[in-house]
């Protein structure tokens, strides 16, 4: 299955995302009331909304988002493509505006300071705009620059999961200073957007297809 329709890069993103999307569960569940998993944050417990819309976008986003990276099932279900395009447009225009929401009118994180703060403000609105600028591509059929703005999106959008290696890369090799945990926060999104751009520009592969496959076809059609 795996190799028949592409899966590896889907698998990849999927456990890039397992460390944010089991945080974001058991935050999910002790904001619900049920035991708690992981410590407690006094800043959602009287506003959980922005946080509870976060959560279930981003899980959303990054577990289904990954399948679209599937060229052979994209081919084989092209409308469960575009179906789910359209729910993930949305999905991540809730990650970032609830990202925004978060950024803006709540208590900032412990550890955080205004380094983490413009970054979180500046990426949560540059995903914003790649999924305007991807969802307006697709709208005349651009299907070259939609691909590209939406590669970039979902870059974005999966941060966290990267920033779980590289802050603690960065706090073992520059110390657990504000500024030395914000920047290593804030490199996770940038080491994201310079692997899209690399997906993006790579060369294309071509169909393998024996040359008399491809005549035995056209013969047929």
């Amino acid at each position: 299955m795996s190799s028949r329709y592409g899966l590896r890069v889907p698998i990849a993103l999927m456990a890039l995302s397992v460390i944010p999307v089991f945080a974001g569960t058991a935050r999910l569940i002790q904001l619900s009331g049920g035991p708690q998993i992981i410590p407690a944050d006094a800043r959602f417990t009287s506003s959980p909304v922005a946080v509870v819309m976060h959560v279930v976008c981003s899980i959303v986003y990054a577990l289904f988002g990954a399948m679209q990276f599937a060229p052979g099932f994209r081919r084989r279900h092209p409308g469960w493509h575009r179906r789910a395009g359209r729910v993930l447009a949305i999905a991540g225009l809730g990650v970032a505006v609830s990202a925004l929401w978060l950024t803006l009118f709540y208590p900032r994180q412990a550890n955080s300071g205004e380094l983490l703060y413009f970054l979180r403000l500046a990426f949560a609105s540059g995903m914003v705009t790649c999924l305007v600028l991807g969802v307006t591509a697709i709208r005349r059929r651009d299907i070259t620059t939609h691909r590209a703005w939406m590669i970039r999106a979902y870059a974005l959008g999966l941060g966290a999961g990267t920033q779980a290696f590289t802050e603690g890369f960065g706090g073992a090799l520059f110390g657990t200073s504000t500024l030395a945990l914000d920047a290593s926060r804030g490199i996770a999104w940038i080491i994201n957007l310079a692997v899209a751009e690399w997906a993006i520009r790579r060369p294309r592969r071509r169909s393998r297809r024996p040359a008399t496959a491809r005549v035995l076809v056209g013969g047929q059609s």
